[in-house]
């Protein structure tokens, strides 16, 4: 047993608050990995145990857990794939130790939305369709199933899962634009991330230019509501939006030169 799960059976599994402090504790000490167990545990007791949805404070922590975890690993694929690094065969090992590591997150986290949260907040939604935080909820879900889908697809060709990073990313974006106002942040992180996996990973540079470009505008139009306490993150939002407009028009405009293709967009997990 290890020591974050011997210290679960301690604490009890279903004490949702103590669970929800470790998590705290595990962030503060960048312990990302514990920080997951902790959280799982906690949808477990929580939404598994009790049929309840996280709270924004808790949906958010599960967020940070796992974009933390695979962040880093994220960066350090991206490393190893430099060309320096090509036809070395103890790289190659290593790229194989680091993608393994990924794929075992990316795998996890997915059961959780995709076993769980979205199915548990899905008949919330249906027995309550006027709640608008649940299909708030459900939207943020799909997001990260899209993010986790689409940083499998970077490691792993020919799995299908770029075209469950579209599906899961077109169906929040249904919802967003039904449910969300242009200037929420999650509907704007959605454009954003599925933008950029239009780009990167659906090699379609016209659809995540025209996303992009969609968002901005109907969030620029709609400015002067914009609440105070989501100004900061919508704005951050909309300026990646922008910068990857401007980076992707440009490599539009030197179609052809060698260095047209090399610029890598910001997606939220940038922030």
């Amino acid at each position: 047993m290890s020591a974050v799960s011997a210290l679960i059976t301690k604490i009890g599994k279903e004490s949702h608050n103590e669970l929800l402090s470790m998590a705290k504790a595990s962030e503060n000490a960048e312990r990302y990995s514990d920080m997951c167990t902790f959280m799982r545990q906690l949808v477990a007791a929580k939404v598994v145990a009790k049929k309840e949805d996280l709270t924004v404070e808790e949906r958010n922590l599960l967020s940070v857990a796992y974009k933390n975890a695979v962040g880093a690993r994220r960066a350090s694929w991206r490393t190893l794939i430099l060309d320096e690094y090509k036809g070395n065969n103890l790289i190659e090992e290593y790229k194989k130790k680091v993608s393994s590591e990924m794929k075992t997150i990316c795998t996890e986290v997915l059961e959780v939305l995709e076993g769980v949260l979205v199915p548990n907040v899905e008949e919330i939604v249906k027995n309550k369709p006027e709640e608008n935080q649940s299909q708030e909820a459900l939207v943020f879900y799909l997001k990260m199933a899209g993010d986790y889908y689409r940083y499998l697809s970077e490691i792993v060709l020919g799995e299908g899962y770029d075209k469950k990073a579209e599906e899961k990313y077109t169906k929040g974006t249904d919802l967003a634009e039904k449910h969300l106002i242009a200037t929420h942040p999650i509907r704007l992180g959605l454009a954003l991330n599925f933008s950029v996996c239009y780009y990167e990973i659906l090699k379609d540079p016209k659809a995540a230019c025209d996303m992009a470009k969609k968002a901005f505008d109907a969030a620029i139009s709609k400015l002067d509501s914009l609440d105070e306490a989501s100004y900061k993150d919508s704005t951050l939002i909309m300026q990646l939006l922008r910068d990857n407009l401007t980076l992707w028009t440009s490599a539009a405009d030197k179609d052809g030169e060698e260095d047209g293709g090399d610029m890598a967009a910001a997606d939220q997990d940038a922030e």
